[in-house]
C-alpha cells in the first residue's frame, strides 16, 4: 500500500495512526503501543511520507526521531485541527481529523523545535516559576507582619532588609513563635533568590554559547533573557516570511477588517507571551518583566516596570539592556 499522508494521535503510552493513499481513502489506520509504534511506521510507510501531528506534549521530541528516519513531519496548532473534528473525540477520531487538517492547502504549521531551543524554554520555564514562587512568598510574608502592626517595603528588596531589623527588635510585639516562624519564611525567599540568579547565570551561559542569541542581543533594547527567550520561540524564523509575521508569534499584532476598513488593534490580550519572565508582548518584547525591582537582573533583560523606571533604576545600564522596541523586521533578519 502506498501512503501519502499519515496523522498521528500522540499520547504517554498508545499512538493511533490514520494514513490514506493517493485516492483519499483510509488504508492504514491502526492503535500501536508506545514501545512498537515506530517500528512498525517504518515497515508500513515508506520515507519521504508526509506525517502530521498536533503541536501538543511530545510533539518536537517524536518530529525529531521521524525525520531523522527521512520522513517529511510537520506539527499543526490545536486550535487549527479543531474545527476539523466530525464527531465525538476519541482517539481515532483525532487521528482522523489531523490527516484531514494537514490537507488543507492553506493550513500553517509550526516549525520543529531543536534540542537547544527546547533547553532554553526549560530554563525560562522554570526562571518564571520560582519569581512566581518567590512574589507569592513575598506576598505571605507582607500578610503575616501586617497582622501584627508591621508595614512591610513594597519593594522586594526592601522587604529583604526589613526583615533582618524586625528579627532583631526586641519592642516590636512579635513573640518567639511567630520570629521563629518568619525566621523561616525569610530563609525561603533567600533560597528562592539563590535559585533565580543560578538561572540568571545559565542564561547569561547559554547566550555565550549560542551565536543567534549573541546576534539578536545587537538589537537596542535587548538583553540576554529577551533574545533567548525569543530564539527558543521562533528558531531560526525561517518559517516567517518576513517580520510582520514574526510579531504575530508571541500575540503582538491584532487587526480587524471589515467592509474595506481596516483597523490595526491593541496588542492581544490573549496569554500568548514569551512564557520567560523575559519578554511580555503587550509591551512589544521591549520589557522583561521579570526582573527584580532592585535592578540587579538588568544586567540580563529589562526593567520591571517599563521604560522610565528600569532607567531611574538602573542608569549605569548598558545600551543593549535598556528598554526599548524590538523591531520585529530587525529580529526577522538577524535570525
Amino acid at each position: 500500500m502506498k501512503l501519502t499522508r499519515v496523522g498521528v494521535d500522540l499520547a504517554k503510552q498508545v499512538f493511533q495512526v490514520h494514513g490514506v493513499d493517493r485516492a483519499e481513502r483510509p488504508v492504514w489506520c491502526k492503535r500501536l503501543k508506545r514501545s512498537r509504534w515506530i517500528a512498525e511506521l517504518e515497515r508500513d510507510v515508506e520515507p519521504g511520507a508526509e506525517i502530521r501531528m498536533e503541536a501538543c506534549g511530545s510533539a518536537h521530541h517524536w518530529a525529531r526521531v521521524l525525520q531523522g528516519k527521512g520522513y517529511r513531519v510537520k506539527l499543526i496548532a490545536p486550535q487549527f485541527v479543531k474545527p476539523y473534528v466530525k464527531t465525538n473525540k476519541t482517539d481515532a477520531n483525532d487521528a482522523e481529523t489531523i490527516c484531514e487538517a494537514m490537507s488543507r492547502p492553506s493550513m500553517r504549521f509550526v516549525a520543529v523545535k531543536t534540542v537547544e531551543q527546547q533547553d532554553l524554554q526549560a530554563v525560562h520555564r522554570v526562571r518564571s516559576s520560582l519569581i512566581w514562587e518567590r512574589t507569592a512568598k513575598a506576598n505571605q510574608l507582607r500578610g503575616l507582619v501586617y497582622e501584627y502592626g508591621l508595614v512591610a517595603p513594597r519593594e522586594i528588596s526592601s522587604l529583604r532588609r526589613a526583615v533582618p531589623q524586625w528579627l532583631e527588635d526586641a519592642e516590636n510585639g512579635l513573640t518567639v513563635r511567630f520570629r521563629s516562624l518568619l525566621a523561616g519564611l525569610y530563609r525561603d525567599l533567600k533560597q528562592l533568590d539563590e535559585r533565580v540568579r543560578e538561572l540568571d547565570q545559565e542564561v547569561a551561559a547559554i547566550t555565550r554559547e549560542h551565536e543567534p542569541v549573541r546576534r539578536l542581543m545587537q538589537i537596542n533594547g535587548v538583553g540576554p533573557l529577551i533574545a533567548s527567550a525569543l530564539y527558543a520561540l521562533v528558531g531560526d524564523a525561517r518559517q516567517y516570511r518576513n517580520g510582520r509575521d514574526l510579531a504575530v508569534a508571541p500575540g503582538l499584532t491584532r487587526q480587524r477588517s471589515s467592509g474595506g476598513k481596516e483597523k490595526l488593534l491593541s496588542i492581544s490580550k490573549a496569554r500568548r507571551r514569551v512564557r520567560a519572565h523575559a519578554a511580555d508582548p503587550r509591551r512589544t518584547l521591549g520589557v522583561a518583566h521579570g526582573a527584580r525591582q532592585d535592578g540587579s537582573d538588568q544586567s540580563l533583560g529589562l526593567g520591571a516596570r517599563g521604560a522610565l523606571t528600569s532607567e531611574r533604576r538602573c542608569d549605569g545600564a548598558r545600551q543593549q539592556d535598556r528598554p526599548g522596541r524590538l523591531g520585529d523586521a530587525e529580529a526577522w533578519s538577524e535570525l
